[in-house]
């Protein structure tokens, strides 16, 4: 009997895989990629037609070898990787490193399995293909030009700013759009305006109140107080009278089901999720989850998909379980069909359940939390795109009054459609009209008198745009084109990482690295930051996977003028590290003149006189003046030493204790939490921090007492198990809980502290 090797990425998927196929196939796993560039050097010769020089990844010897061994026994050799670009290159290169005379290339079969169910593992293996070389030279494109970039122009800023930083094609334009939004925000000016409202009253209830909205035929602005009062006291001397009345039935259609984008905004905006857990998550829900007596059971679609297109197959069966759980009611005559955007590759089916008898509820008590919250998000998501249109009775009113005119809108909900399921990525729009009426408005016809009841005025003012959230930052670069739905967690995940952008309240601002970074490459690197450039060369990557562009060709035009660029740069682009800046305030030690430095935690006033005067400190700009910051003494206990206050201050390896006595005292101390240690109840437990800087919290009595913990602890006692302390989780969102490590306890923070 023939022998058939299945080679997949992950444990996981083979584990799943193997349900489905016979015993006359052996499944292996390559672990992920097993080739890539070299770390230690570029690994491109640019000068040889920017042929890459591909080397094992390490750690991965020993699984090529087996797979070059099972592969020796295989008549065939089955390579399913994800269906995407990135698969495409993994089994390009196991299909290098197993091809042999015996073993030609129609030995060796490319296998697309875009859900891991029985119907669809047996559909792709009914029809495998031979490996694409347009998408394989697409991913080698995207892989040679992030280096090419990456490569030169991060060690261009190790020397000119500090060592560890770090540029992208993409990521770099990615910060740039934060620190261009926070610019806009600071250099916004609002200007004022006001808003007037009547409380009017006909013959037939309820009350409601309408906006001055015309004067005189013109859409009217009120700019001031002055203003208000003026249109206030002339309202109060006309009388009012309907003008218009306009009914309209308001249909709101479902959104369609999602595509990667849209599930990482949305588990953002609703689980608190950032997009790099998302796509973790939604990786483990596409390649299977044991499901007790179902076995190990693939609950979605392929997750990284710019397409809205659903199979006809899967179309049925949602309006089947609509009609049966939802009725008839909630189903339109006909199915929905979804136009995927003009840059959509559309080589996948939108993000959906396999099966969607397998309900949210049905798979609760196999799933953990966050995969339970993130299927039920993809389920209803799904199952609401076929059900019928929310309904709404819109109604409008006009009022006259002398030469003005008030309109009021309000709507009500007739018929819920498919917002019986699903209200997520509603909400934002949810209300009709202009909104000044919240509810129902009353029945009445053209020249029906009003009275007046009340009145109020409101100032308002214009506001700054929002700053970007990691949701609205991936619709940004969606929208702009900037990226693919592979490569937008990564993006978020790696300006965070690299410090260029933090996050505060759910809110992405610039830091100063990031913006000096910014500066520095917007200024001597135009092309390579420009959003319309990095938009254009997605463009010129989707053709060379179309077959209509050569990827050396791409290269070539890319690599000349940026290799010229660069060459400028190391010449011409400011040396952060060796500048100074003089100003005019004098050093508070030896009385010389203080300059502006750049350090690793950003700029800072120094002594002209280093190396002999070592002074430093923190300033700030306040109207085009540097003024320095005076650093906040907190105190801590007292000094075990001399008996002087203690107070906090930070050094080369984190906050440490030290005697204000100092120089006559050079007394210093781990700062400690007045919690005592849970373990030896001797010990105090104080902040430390490893040898490569990771802060965590022991006991003094190390190493007599080797009690640590990664969260920070509270004196305050569990109130589930009465465990003597708490401790301070922070997520992975920078949202931070109250837990306790002996039981399933969590708290809010605030309202702990409340």
């Amino acid at each position: 009997m023939s022998k058939h090797l299945v080679i997949v990425e992950s444990p996981t998927k083979a584990k799943t895989i193997k349900r489905y196929l016979g015993h006359d196939y052996v499944i292996m796993a390559s672990k992920g990629h097993v080739k890539d560039l070299p770390k230690e050097e570029l690994g491109v010769d640019v000068d040889g037609g920017f042929l890459p020089h591909y080397v094992t990844i390490h750690g991965k010897g020993t699984v090529l070898k087996e797979i070059r061994k099972q592969s020796q026994e295989a008549d065939v050799v089955f390579l399913a990787p994800d269906p995407d670009r990135e698969g495409e290159a993994i089994a390009w290169h196991l299909a290098e490193e197993i091809r042999r005379p015996k073993n030609g290339p129609g030995k060796i079969m490319r296998v697309l399995v875009n859900e891991f169910t029985q119907r669809g593992v047996q559909e792709a293996f009914a029809n495998p293909r031979t490996l694409n070389s347009d998408l394989f030279n697409s991913q080698q494109a995207r892989r040679i030009l992030d280096r090419l970039v990456g490569y030169q122009l991060s060690p261009l800023l190790w020397d000119k700013v500090r060592r560890g930083l770090s540029a992208g094609r993409v990521q770099s334009v990615a910060v740039r759009l934060v620190v261009d939004r926070e610019r806009e925000i600071e250099g916004f000016k609002p200007v004022e305006f006001w808003r007037l409202e009547l409380l009017l009253e006909g013959s037939t209830p309820p009350p409601f109140w309408a906006r001055l909205f015309k004067h005189k035929g013109k859409e009217l602005k009120i700019p001031n107080a002055q203003e208000a009062q003026h249109h206030m006291e002339a309202l109060a001397k006309e009388s009012y009278r309907v003008a218009q009345v306009e009914q309209k039935e308001r249909h709101r259609q479902p959104p369609p089901p999602f595509i990667t984008s849209r599930l990482q905004q949305d588990a953002s905006r609703w689980l608190k999720m950032p997009p790099k857990r998302t796509m973790m998550i939604a990786q483990r829900l596409y390649e299977g989850l044991e499901l007790g007596g179902r076995g190990q059971t693939g609950l979605i679609t392929y997750m990284r998909t710019d397409s809205t297109r659903v199979s006809e197959e899967a179309i049925r069966a949602a309006r089947q379980h609509i009609r049966e759980h939802f009725g008839a009611d909630r189903l339109p005559a006909k199915p929905r069909h979804y136009t995927a955007s003009k840059k959509a590759q559309d080589a996948h089916e939108a993000i959906r359940p396999t099966d969607v008898e397998l309900t949210p509820d049905a798979v609760k008590p196999f799933l953990a939390p966050e995969q339970h919250g993130l299927y039920a998000l993809i389920w209803r998501r799904f199952v609401a795109s076929q059900m019928s249109s929310a309904v709404y009775d819109a109604t409008t009113i006009d009022v006259q009054a002398g030469p003005y005119l008030l309109r009021a809108s309000g709507t009500v909900l007739r018929s819920p459609g498919f917002l019986e399921l699903y209200k997520n990525g509603t909400d934002e729009d949810q209300t009709e009209g202009n909104g000044e009426s919240d509810g129902p408005l009353p029945l009445l016809r053209v020249d029906d008198p009003l009275r007046k009841l009340d009145q109020r005025s409101e100032q308002r003012f214009t506001q700054p745009p929002p700053r970007f959230t990691e949701a609205t930052l991936i619709r940004e670069l969606e929208e702009r084109g900037i990226g693919r739905p592979s490569t937008y967690a990564s993006i978020i995940s790696t300006v965070l990482d690299k410090e260029y952008v933090h996050k505060q309240t759910g809110r992405l601002h610039p830091t100063e690295l990031g913006r000096t970074v910014t500066d520095l490459l917007v200024e001597s690197f135009p092309r390579v930051l420009n959003v319309e450039f990095t938009a254009e060369m997605e463009t010129e990557l989707d053709k060379i996977e179309e077959g209509q562009l050569d990827w050396v060709e791409l290269l070539n035009s890319f690599y000349g003028p940026f290799s010229q660029t660069l060459e400028r740069a190391r010449k011409e682009m400011r040396d952060l590290k060796r500048e100074t800046i003089p100003t005019d305030l004098l050093c508070p030690e030896c009385g010389a003149a203080m300059v502006i430095r750049w350090g690793k935690n950003g700029s800072f006033l120094a002594c002209s006189g280093y190396p002999k005067c070592r002074t430093t400190r923190e300033f700030e700009r306040v109207d085009g003046k540097i003024v320095v910051v005076q650093p906040k003494m907190e105190t801590n206990g007292t000094c075990p030493k001399c008996g002087s206050p203690m107070v906090i201050k930070t050094g080369r390896f984190g906050r440490f204790r030290a005697c204000t006595n100092y120089p006559q005292c050079t007394q210093t101390a781990p700062v400690t939490t007045g919690v005592r240690c849970p373990t030896c109840q001797e010990g105090e437990l104080v902040e430390k921090r490893t040898r490569r800087g990771k802060k965590f919290w022991g006991c003094n009595r190390y190493p007599t007492c080797k009690f640590a913990s990664w969260n920070e602890p509270l004196d305050r006692p569990c109130p589930q198990c009465a465990y003597p302390m708490l401790f301070v989780k922070v997520g992975r969102d920078g949202t931070s809980k109250l837990v306790c490590s002996q039981c399933s306890y969590q708290g809010s923070l605030d309202q702990e502290n409340g």
